[in-house]
């Protein structure tokens, strides 16, 4: 029986970060009796990423848990909160989303797997699972932590003997580039790596306090990650403590929801813990609170209560929804996102989800197009074609009698019933990849814009004019520095087409699109659809009078005994023609010579140079058309149409080599770049025919009428 194939990508088929394979490096360590030292992660200042401190007495030192704490253990007992503390890194988004784990042991394992140990086939190896944009990745790290004056010098246990939270985040700077990588971030990050969810953020004022804390309650039971956080108004507020104990701009984790009777009747209560493991909420029901004075005992033994200063504390929803402003939750099925489940009502039988994804970049002069803004390159951005097909409903029943003793209002309410039921929920994510690099954060402003395609245009080119006519039917909303902005819409059956973009044009960049939708979809690159083809027009334009006399002459004075002109000479006799800020270099007449059937000579006859001629002309006036600040110079992204223009029509692929070639990777295309790269594409439409091969992959040639 054939062993079954496991995606790759999946948490059972991981894919190796660094091509690191934990099993391979484990056995060697096993029989060589070595302990392992990872060289892509060195134990130094390029790994902790931020600057040396010159105090000799804060020198950071690489050590093994063993060689720190000599009753070492990778886990004691059981995972819990407490076993994630914040150290000296701003890391609390990364270490909060941790602690939200800890409550899930099914997610947990996936991000932890089991069976690891500091002393059971320990060789100082070990391993760690992250989601990253549609796969699942497998880190491998070594344990030698940074440590300074004797104590790790980031994430640590309360117990302190306890070190699987430190290397999770080890792993996780390896991941991403360095520990100060990790410097900074939001909540939503961690909990998507930590699930391969969809992480989104709920206004605490949405809801009256009752309905927050049961949407709370509801979600922690269905597996989903919660924290929350006080919005800081300004940069100097960001971890100031308030009056009551809380951080300012600080991630807290939402680890349980609970009621206790008392005096007063019914309490609704939130177990909140601050990653630092200290500086506690000092209000009503926290560790000290009198509160709990008139609590059973039996009720604080079952829900746990510990007063003991670790970060963790109790309060309730009244002044959970006063105080804090921000809920982020992370849910791993898209059923209560996108149906917008309450509390009050029970829970919607789950249904069938697809699930289409596309990786894609922005590319500067190419893909690159930026914002509605900038009508002119808003098009070139990359297009993901989606089709929604409707549901299969069950017969509707058709007895005229219940339509004859409907009133016109319950009429039309059905009327708007059917319509809704008829249409597709999508939840649309669009993710911006690997801005933790080099160090800091660089998040660019993205957003993604959703077009109905009408039935005339299905399988064709969207270009400048489609866009500027047409209203989007769904959008993400304003453009964020956030690596993720997502948003539900519901569409009708039909054909439609996603933008994703950055703010600014010409910012590079790669990207991760996905879609959730109820109904079967496909979303693939609307370039699919374009003509992928190379089309290129056959006739040429037509030689002027006063351009025949002008070649005729300079033949007259200047050309040799065989009668042709050199490159110097056809130089001297087309810039003449030309406009002086469209003139072309030698380089740039020596490869429009070479275009020509020339018997690899340099030079060209009378009857050569005339058509060239014209045809330079022609181009010219096609780059006068787009070059309307008169600067000589062209903007990469209307290439493609002014390739059109010379009856050159290329895919969105050819377009981006072309402009890699010829534009040498600047932002402005001069007028003898256009002229050559029109030049080059005639030659390989000559080399195409002449070897009578209508088809090659990618490319098709035809014949079309002039434009």
């Amino acid at each position: 029986m054939e062993a079954q194939q496991v995606t790759p990508g999946s948490i059972a088929n991981p894919v190796k970060f660094g091509g690191q394979d934990y099993v391979a490096l484990l056995d060697a360590c096993v029989k060589s009796g070595s302990l392992f030292s990872d060289p892509t992660f060195a134990p130094d200042q390029s790994s902790i990423g931020m600057p040396n401190d010159p105090d000799p007495k804060k020198e950071i030192k690489w050590l093994r848990p063993k060689e720190i704490s000599a009753n070492a253990v990778f886990v004691e007992d059981t995972t819990c909160t407490t076993d994630i503390c914040q150290g000296q890194l701003g890391d609390c988004w990364l270490l909060a989303a941790l602690s939200c784990l800890t409550m899930h042991p099914n997610l947990f394992v996936k991000v932890v797997p089991p069976n690891q140990s500091l002393t059971e086939s320990y060789a100082g190896i070990f391993h760690f699972m992250f989601w990253q944009y549609g796969e699942w990745v497998e880190v491998v790290v070594d344990d030698r932590l940074p440590v300074r004056e004797g104590r790790l010098l980031f994430s640590y246990s309360c117990t302190r003997n306890e070190y699987w939270s430190a290397l999770v985040e080890k792993a996780y700077a390896k991941l991403i580039g360095s520990y100060g990588s990790l410097k900074g971030g939001n909540i939503s990050e961690a909990m998507e790596d930590f699930t391969g969810g969809i992480a989104y953020s709920l206004p605490v004022s949405s809801h009256t306090p009752r309905v927050m804390w049961k949407a709370l309650s509801a979600a922690l039971s269905r597996g989903s990650l919660l924290s929350c956080f006080i919005q800081a108004s300004n940069y100097r507020e960001i971890g100031t403590v308030t009056a009551e104990g809380l951080v300012k701009g600080h991630a807290y984790a939402i680890t349980d929801t609970d009621t206790v009777k008392n005096p007063d009747g019914e309490a609704l209560l939130l177990r909140l813990r601050n990653p630092w493991g200290f500086v506690e909420y000092s209000g009503p029901w926290s560790d000290k609170s009198k509160d709990w004075d008139d609590v059973d005992a039996a009720e604080k033994k079952r829900i746990e209560l510990k007063k003991s200063e670790d970060g963790e504390f109790w309060m309730n929803v009244e002044d959970f929804t006063r105080l804090f402003d921000t809920v982020e939750l992370c849910s791993v099925n898209p059923e209560p996102i996108v149906d917008g489940e309450t509390p009050d009502s029970p829970a919607a039988p789950t249904s069938a989800w697809t699930l289409s994804s596309h990786k894609g970049s922005w590319v500067s002069g190419s893909t690159a197009g930026g914002s509605r803004s900038y009508r002119r390159s808003f098009w070139k951005n990359p297009q993901f074609q989606l089709v929604l097909a409707e549901q299969d409903k069950e017969e509707e029943d058709d007895d005229e009698d219940e339509d004859e003793e409907m009133t016109p209002e319950e009429k039309m309410v059905a009327e708007k019933q059917k319509k809704k039921a008829k249409q597709c929920t999508v939840l649309v994510e669009l993710l911006q990849k690997d801005r933790r690099k080099r160090n800091k954060i660089n998040f660019l402003h993205i957003a993604f814009h959703i077009y109905r395609v009408p039935p005339e245009l299905q399988g064709l080119c969207l270009d400048q004019s489609f866009f500027s006519n047409q209203h989007p039917v769904g959008r993400s909303g304003k453009y964020q520095p956030l690596r993720a902005v997502w948003r539900k819409v519901r569409l009708d059956p039909g054909n439609y087409v996603i933008l994703a973009s950055t703010y600014r044009p010409n910012v590079p960049a790669e990207f991760f699109l996905r879609v959730f939708s109820k109904t079967g979809n496909n979303l693939g690159t609307q370039d699919f659809t374009c003509s992928t083809g190379f089309l290129m027009v056959m006739s040429m334009p037509p030689v002027l009078p006063e351009d025949r006399k002008r070649v005729q002459k300079t033949f007259d004075e200047v050309a040799g005994p065989d009668d042709k002109l050199n490159a110097k000479e056809f130089m001297k006799l087309v810039n003449s023609v030309l406009d002086k800020d469209y003139q072309l270099p030698l380089e740039t007449c020596r490869q429009l010579i070479f275009g020509e059937e020339t018997g690899g000579r340099s030079s060209l006859t009378r009857e050569q140079t005339e058509p060239v001629l014209a045809s330079l002309r022609s181009l010219q006036s096609i780059f006068f058309k787009f070059d309307q600040d008169s600067s000589g110079t062209m903007s990469p992204f209307e290439l493609s149409l002014a390739l059109q223009a010379a009856g050159v029509q290329c895919d969105g692929h050819v377009i981006q080599l072309l402009w890699e070639r010829f534009g040498s990777g600047e932002l402005h295309l001069p007028f003898h770049g256009f002229v050559a790269c029109v030049s080059r594409l005639r030659k390989l439409f000559a080399l195409f025919k002449s070897e009578s091969n209508p088809e090659i992959k990618g490319v098709e040639i035809n014949a079309v009428s002039p434009p």
